[in-house]
């Protein structure tokens, strides 16, 4: 089994983001295991504040280290000593230095020359000797932005996988009219999907989060909203005038149901009712205007 790097982090809290700690971490895990976490600052400082919850949040070891001069930063020297101390322990086999200050990069070279693998972190404003320094370095802004982009595909999967079981569901269990109750609606999906819950979309109600999807139409009867799939109106325009056409080839004698589902087929190839909303040819047909279906024959209704 191969052998897995061991990473020691190492943060600049005077240079970088509190927020930005989970994608740092989340990256590390891509290269290895991380077994140093550390944050240095002057913690006494106000601004670093959001750094205290974040450390303790993450198991990151917060190293105290006070500015012995006014506005000299003096937290680079002791990420500097730990670098080292942790390097000659042979407890690591790479570091991730995440910094947007340059004085880091005497560091990540001399880290290299001793064999390490070294990732830098930092955000898009870090000096470039220093990200030339490293092996592989990651901007922080790119890793949030990434992250982001990852949710927002995986919440679109999520509503094209919630879409296509509704128009399933309106499908197999609808009424005559091709209409389902929102409230079986909402059970059914609760049953395929236990852990489905509007909430989880920023909605507080079922009939908010179901006007997300543009294939839905609703009607309310009552004191009741019924949901049905949506038909392009032009298209089934087209469907009735050729079946139409076909079923008057045959004059007062009607059309017999397979064969007209085979006529209008080979007339045109990419038709399915369920593009309408139906499981069956026949109730697609009978609920047309202007058709009836009689021992299995169809008929024009004058």
């Amino acid at each position: 089994m191969e052998k897995e790097m061991r990473y020691a982090v190492l943060i600049d809290a005077d240079n970088v983001a509190a927020k930005y700690t989970k994608y740092i971490l989340d990256e590390v895990s891509n290269y290895g295991v991380v077994t140093y976490k550390r944050v240095y600052g002057d913690w006494t400082r106000p601004n670093l504040s959001s750094w205290k919850n974040m450390a303790l949040d993450n198991a990151i070891t917060p190293v105290q280290q006070y500015s012995y001069t006014t506005g000299k930063n003096s937290t680079d020297s002791a990420m500097i000593i730990d670098a080292m101390d942790i390097l000659y322990s042979n407890n690591a086999d790479g570091f991730c230095i995440v910094s947007s200050d340059s004085d880091f990069t005497r560091l990540a070279i001399r880290l290299r020359e001793s064999g390490m693998y070294v990732i830098g972190m930092g955000e898009q404003k870090t000096p470039k000797p220093f990200s030339a320094a490293c092996n592989a370095f990651k901007y922080l802004e790119v890793l949030a932005d990434e992250e982001l982009q990852n949710s927002a595909d995986k919440e679109k999967v999520e509503m094209k996988t919630l879409e296509s079981a509704i128009i399933r569901i309106i499908s197999e269990n609808a009424n005559l009219q091709e209409e389902i109750n929102i409230g079986e609606l909402g059970s059914r999906l609760q049953s395929r999907y236990p852990d489905f819950d509007v909430r989880n979309y920023g909605y507080s109600k079922l009939s908010q989060f179901l006007k997300e999807f543009e294939c839905l139409s609703f009607r309310q009867v009552g004191s009741s909203i019924l949901v049905s799939q949506k038909s392009d109106r032009t298209d089934l325009q087209l469907v009735v005038t050729m079946l139409t056409a076909i079923v008057r080839t045959n004059g007062t004698k009607g059309y017999n149901l397979g064969e007209l589902k085979k006529q209008l087929c080979s007339k045109m190839p990419d038709f399915s009712v369920k593009t309408y909303g139906y499981s069956k040819f026949s109730r697609f047909v009978e609920n047309l205007p202007g058709f009836r279906i009689r021992n299995n024959t169809v008929m024009i209704a004058e």
